[in-house]
């Protein structure tokens, strides 16, 4: 596999769980993927998600845990 260039355009993706990745943009997403919004290069996509994924367990553990908590 090549590096990507530089000015090759990536695009933020998040599935159910709420977790994050990078995608090239001129593909079609990954079943169970979503177009998070950001769209840049790989770095600047990967600074995104350093700013916004600010709680890595998924979706649904968060969620057990909340419920635990108020029972």
């Amino acid at each position: 596999m090549t590096p990507p260039e530089n000015d090759e355009q990536f695009t933020v993706v998040r599935n159910e769980e709420e977790q994050y990745s990078v995608w090239w943009s001129d593909r079609t997403l990954p079943a169970g993927w979503l177009d998070a919004g950001f769209t840049g290069t790989r770095q600047e996509c990967l600074d995104h998600i350093d700013r916004v994924w600010t709680d890595l367990r998924p979706a649904s553990l968060r969620r057990f845990m909340t419920a635990n908590r108020a029972a």
